[in-house]
């Protein structure tokens, strides 16, 4: 079954639909920083280079699904918190529009938790609103990576939805009990005094790293970075692997931050030496991507970006199993991509009006 992806970024969403059978034909990703660690990785899919929002929906292949993670800033807690307001947040509604006009049997899109949040309520009953109009069964939840395999506490809304006419409509996939989540020691103990620190300015070691991409970022940590524990142990699972170096997790050899006062902490006295920051290629398997996975890059910020923006491969695959199951068991009488009265123009109204009453 073929599949088009928007925001693809480094591709991890892609590769656990290609992990679950899934032949990934055509992607999209606008940021001219993440061509190269895609098309080193993903050498049969064509990439489209362009904003979403400057592609025809006639120039985007058929195919039988479309999937994405549409930029999140606009909605994260972190982010700007401007929602629908943003022109990043209304990129939500270009992948609607193609999704309205091309009619796929499916789409998924991921999103941060902050999407649930009482501020963009209305937003989000628009769009679920939206997506259902354009004609499909919706289902959406919010998901804790670390109950699906991937070694880390990650909170990500997924909307997925099945054309109507398909009659059926997806269920989330049970997670696992506590006692079976992917440790730190699980998923990076063997990578264990081998990282190298970049060179100066942040840059990459290249092929000195005996490891692909193994190696971490330098420089100091800011008082928001220190006003909190950022060390998890060995038994446990990370904490979220966010798209930004400064904010890396500290590796687990480190004992626990000792807490001074109220939102003020310090390494433990006499053990400096062992906070490090996760490196980038620790990073990368935390968010499930395989050894032989290579971030291009010449700063290790841009590796640090790329892994942090990506949805887990592991969680991408599991859900591309459980859609990948679905419609091979569907007759396939229902397989015609039936006419709908709602189009991309449409949506584009839509979205228009929505933003007029937001900034009035």
């Amino acid at each position: 079954m073929k599949v088009v992806s928007f925001f693809a970024g480094a591709g991890g969403l892609d590769l656990g639909f290609e992990q679950a059978g899934f032949n990934v034909i055509w992607a999209n990703e606008y940021d001219k920083d993440i061509w190269a660690t895609y098309e080193k990785n993903h050498t049969l899919t064509a990439l489209d280079k362009r904003s979403i929002v400057d592609i025809p929906s006639e120039e985007v292949p058929d195919c039988d699904g479309i999937i994405g993670g549409p930029p999140c800033q606009s909605w994260s807690a972190a982010g700007s918190k401007k929602g629908i307001a943003d022109k990043r947040g209304q990129l939500f509604y270009e992948f609607m529009r193609i999704l309205a006009d091309k009619q796929p049997k499916f789409f998924l899109a991921e999103n941060v938790a902050g999407m649930l949040s009482a501020a963009n309520k209305d937003a989000l009953e628009n769009i679920k609103e939206m997506f259902t109009e354009i004609g499909y069964e919706l289902s959406f939840q919010l998901l804790n990576v670390s109950d699906y395999g991937v070694p880390q506490d990650r909170k990500r809304v997924f909307f997925i939805g099945y054309r109507k006419d398909l009659k059926c409509q997806f269920v989330f996939p049970q997670g696992t009990t506590i006692e079976n989540k992917v440790t730190l020691e699980k998923a990076i103990g063997d990578l264990k005094n081998t990282a190298l620190p970049a060179k100066e300015g942040n840059l990459t070691n290249g092929s000195k790293c005996k490891i692909l991409n193994h190696e971490y970022m330098i420089g100091g940590f800011s008082s928001i970075f220190m006003s909190r524990n950022r060390v998890r142990s060995w038994h446990e699972v990370s904490f979220t692997i966010q798209a930004g170096g400064r904010h890396a997790p500290l590796h687990p050899q480190a004992p626990k931050m000792t807490l001074v006062k109220q939102d003020v902490r310090e390494f433990k006295k006499g053990q400096e030496k062992l906070y490090r920051r996760l490196s980038v290629r620790e990073c990368a398997r935390i968010q499930t991507f395989p050894d032989n996975f290579s971030f291009e890059y010449t700063s290790v910020v841009a590796g640090y970006k790329m892994i942090g923006n990506a949805v887990p491969v592991q969680m991408g695959k599991i859900l591309a199993e459980k859609i990948y199951s679905d419609l091979r068991s569907l007759e396939p009488k229902r397989n015609v991509r039936p006419s709908s009265k709602v189009n991309g123009d449409n949506v584009r109204e839509k979205l228009q009006e929505i933003v007029n009453k937001v900034t009035v």
